[in-house]
């Protein structure tokens, strides 16, 4: 993802919002899906959801995806479900891009594995999809789909120990992210 201000200093973190299930649309809930996320520390949030610029980290918490856990073991631990950004470690990188996340299907031996040179990754298990209509006529209920948005920290703007997402004019923002898909 590209963006550049023409003439205004300008806040830009752009994340994309897509709902992965790799048993398949209309396979139910990705409960079973197993996840590693490489963030040691999550960026906790107020009574409204919004990140109050302190760090936390994630070990000895049912955030804890450092290995590769069951989404569904912990869920019920995390008021609502999953829906925390991560605050991306320095780890494996290829071409520029740290490995951030594996999310891998046991019922149909799917992996993805995601790449990307954002600071931070929002991991969301689909706490509020209720009946929504979908492909094909399917009827998608809670947690039918899981969101790993590489992004920049939301909030960031108002954190100034939060990495900036203030983009001058004449720069250029850049966001690259890679979904690479194998199988067991």
């Amino acid at each position: 993802m590209d963006a550049m201000p023409l003439n205004r200093v300008t806040p830009i973190s752009l994340a994309q919002h897509t709902y992965w299930n790799l048993a398949g649309h209309n396979s139910g809930d990705v409960l079973a899906h197993t996840v590693q996320i490489w963030g040691s520390q999550i960026t906790p949030v107020d009574q409204s959801s919004i990140p109050t610029g302190e760090f936390m980290p994630v070990s000895g918490t049912p955030l804890n995806f450092l290995t590769e856990n069951q989404i569904g073991s912990r869920i019920s631990q995390i008021r609502g479900g999953y829906d925390h950004n991560y605050v991306l470690d320095s780890g494996e990188v290829r071409s520029g891009l740290r490995h951030v996340a594996k999310v891998t299907d046991p019922s149909s031996s799917r992996v993805l594995n995601i790449w990307a040179d954002a600071p931070g990754v929002q991991f969301y298990t689909g706490n509020f999809l209720y009946n929504i209509m979908g492909k094909g006529g399917a009827i998608y209920g809670k947690h039918a789909g899981l969101c790993l948005e590489t992004q920049g920290f939301p909030n960031a703007v108002n954190q100034p120990n939060f990495p900036s997402v203030i983009v001058h004019p004449g720069e250029k923002y850049r966001h690259t992210m890679l979904f690479e898909f194998t199988t067991q």
